[in-house]
């Protein structure tokens, strides 16, 4: 579903990443774990040309989109939730979902996302009329994953979602990322908690100062001697 081959970004002087390559395939979890400053971030914004490569190629669904625009690339259904949220503070949790879907014409099928939204985060329903700004830091990420799921995406990217959130919401983020990727929609995600990742992933990479530094199965990665030294405090 999506490719990345021999991806090179530049921060002016720095080698952000370094020729890294990775499938995404359909129906499938992915994980990129790795410490701050690994290049995590970079990648996602540059697959969704937020960030310019200076060689390789990403290919989402047999197309070539390596430094297409970004309103281009949400278009064909490749979402980023970024990291930090970045909902709409001074709006409702309800305007902030129908800006999600501002690129799509079916109105009426929008006011049964907007439900199955609510289906997914009760909470959000609840608060339906409330300004985004004045919620937690939990109730906010469930909005910005909401707002996300608005425009219909086939590959749902997600930076860091449970991050500064406690611990009884990041288990909610989590089965709410395993229950999106059940009903269809495949997910990248990064996350500096990665016990927590590779536990829901299908396969995950470890990406080092800008290299893929290994890659496998979840739970393999999960089980490994040098992955747990390194990044699960084992």
């Amino acid at each position: 579903m999506l490719k990345i081959d021999n991806l090179n970004v530049f921060y002016g002087g720095i080698h952000a990443l370094r020729g890294i390559s990775i499938n995404v395939e359909k129906g499938k979890i992915i994980s990129l774990i790795g410490a701050n400053g690994a290049g995590k971030s970079t990648t996602l914004r540059t697959i969704m040309g937020l960030e310019k490569s200076s060689e390789g190629k990403v290919e989402y669904e047999g197309k070539d989109i390596t430094n297409m625009k970004t309103k281009e690339i949400v278009k064909s259904n490749l979402v980023l939730v970024p990291e930090g949220r970045r909902i709409f503070t001074n709006l409702s949790v309800r305007e902030n979902l129908i800006l999600g879907a501002y690129l799509r014409k079916d109105k009426k099928i929008v006011e049964d996302d907007i439900d199955w939204v609510y289906s997914l985060f009760p909470r959000l329903k609840e608060r339906e009329w409330q300004l985004a700004g004045t919620m937690s830091g939990g109730e906010q990420q469930m909005l910005a994953v909401g707002r996300a799921l608005m425009t219909k995406p086939k590959l749902l990217m997600m930076d860091e979602p449970s991050l500064g959130l406690a611990p009884l919401i990041v288990k909610d983020i989590f089965d709410i990322i395993k229950r999106i990727n059940d009903e269809g929609v495949t997910v990248l995600l990064i996350e500096q908690n990665a016990k927590a990742s590779l536990e829901i992933s299908d396969y995950a990479y470890v990406l080092e100062t800008g290299k893929i530094f290994m890659e496998g199965k979840g739970m393999d990665l999960l089980n490994d001697e040098e992955v747990k030294k390194a990044y699960l405090g084992t």
